[in-house]
């Protein structure tokens, strides 16, 4: 009789917003949270950045992106991008007003 073990996925994955794409297959995940302060109770929101593996270069500033745990792959990168979940919006060029030359009449 063989019996197929399953391996539960126990990697952590986590939602973020991309800060920087300027590396090569690398981006910058911040992720934010909201906790409770211990001594004094308010709520406060923390922040941590993660560098993480984007093969494609596909992820840009301002994305909403799922980053998943993994082996080390350098020095600091030890998250891959899972998904695009949505993608920023892009805003439009803002229109710049031409001015005629010289003295307003």
């Amino acid at each position: 009789m063989t019996e197929t073990i399953e391996r539960k996925n126990l990697r952590k994955e986590r939602v973020g917003i991309v800060t920087s794409n300027k590396m090569q297959k690398t981006i910058v995940v911040q992720i934010r949270r909201k906790t409770r302060h211990p001594l004094y109770g308010k709520v406060i929101e923390k922040a941590n950045k993660f560098k993480v593996h984007d093969e494609k270069n596909e992820a840009k500033v301002g994305d909403r992106v799922r980053i998943q745990e993994t082996r080390p792959i350098s020095k600091d990168k030890r998250w891959r991008l899972v998904e695009i979940i949505e993608r920023a919006r892009v805003q439009a060029e803002p229109t710049v007003a031409t001015v005629p030359a010289g003295r307003p009449s």
